[in-house]
């Protein structure tokens, strides 16, 4: 059974080219006026509205991390392709395929790792690629921790002793994938941020990385260019909602 479903799914991938904007060029055969808007829309008004433009390497991170977070395994193989156009590295997307697994859960996110070595090895990208790690099993918990401290201060120190869960946050969520070389320490609480926002299930979560964001860097108004700019892909409710989280945790924070 499990053979026969991994076939059924390559097989949907195999159907579709991972070439950038594929979507667009297909839907302009089948639905060619919906693709006429859309692609005004997204392409060119949201991508270039004064004061929530995004870089096109960042705009293309953030997109990449909310299809992990939105479970959107039939778009991510195309928005993979474009956003290594654009200058996201193999590097970095596999970076954020591998800590989308510690928010997301790796029955959400299994898919995407096919869906990924598929566009990949079209690119000729050699895979595996080059290993990413800094810890040890003997040192992953102490630098997961000083990865906590680091982003969210002082009054995460010690916070691993307070029950297992909280060890396993500081050992695995950070230990094992914020030490990683490969993304910084901003991007990496920019896809956890778009991971949980495309969610849109975990409110309390999402208002923690908003300040985990703004604590390295991230502020009010670069969060919520983001949002904007992922907005056509995860719809206005949840954007909506983001926005509203972000001017609400940050208040006249700049």
């Amino acid at each position: 059974m499990r053979k026969f479903l991994g076939v059924i799914f390559m097989s949907a991938i195999l159907t579709t080219t991972v070439s950038a904007g594929y979507y667009l060029d297909e839907l302009k055969k089948t639905d060619p006026e919906f693709a006429q808007f859309f692609a005004a829309f997204s392409q060119n008004e949201v991508v270039n509205e004064n004061g929530v433009r995004l870089d096109e390497k960042t705009r293309h991170i953030a997109i990449l991390a909310a299809m992990l977070g939105r479970g959107a395994v039939d778009f991510y193989p195309e928005m993979l392709a474009e956003s290594l156009d654009s200058g996201v590295t193999p590097v970095e997307a596999k970076e954020i395929l591998y800590q989308a697994v510690a928010y997301c859960g790796i029955g959400r996110i299994y898919p995407f790792f096919k869906a990924t070595n598929y566009v990949f090895k079209k690119k000729k990208i050699r895979i595996p690629l080059a290993g990413q790690s800094t810890t040890t099993p003997e040192t992953r918990l102490q630098k997961g921790a000083e990865k906590q401290i680091e982003i969210f201060g002082e009054g995460m120190r010690d916070f691993y002793k307070k029950g297992y869960m909280n060890r396993w946050l500081a050992d695995n969520c950070f230990g094992d994938y914020y030490t990683r070389t490969g993304l910084t320490v901003q991007q990496r609480e920019l896809v956890t941020f778009c991971y949980i926002a495309a969610d849109g299930t975990n409110e309390a979560q999402l208002r923690a990385h908003i300040n985990g964001n703004n604590l390295v860097g991230n502020n009010k108004e670069f969060l919520i260019s983001v949002a904007s700019q992922i907005m056509p892909y995860i719809g206005y409710p949840r954007t909506l909602n983001i926005i509203a989280a972000v001017n609400e945790t940050l208040g006249d924070k700049k």
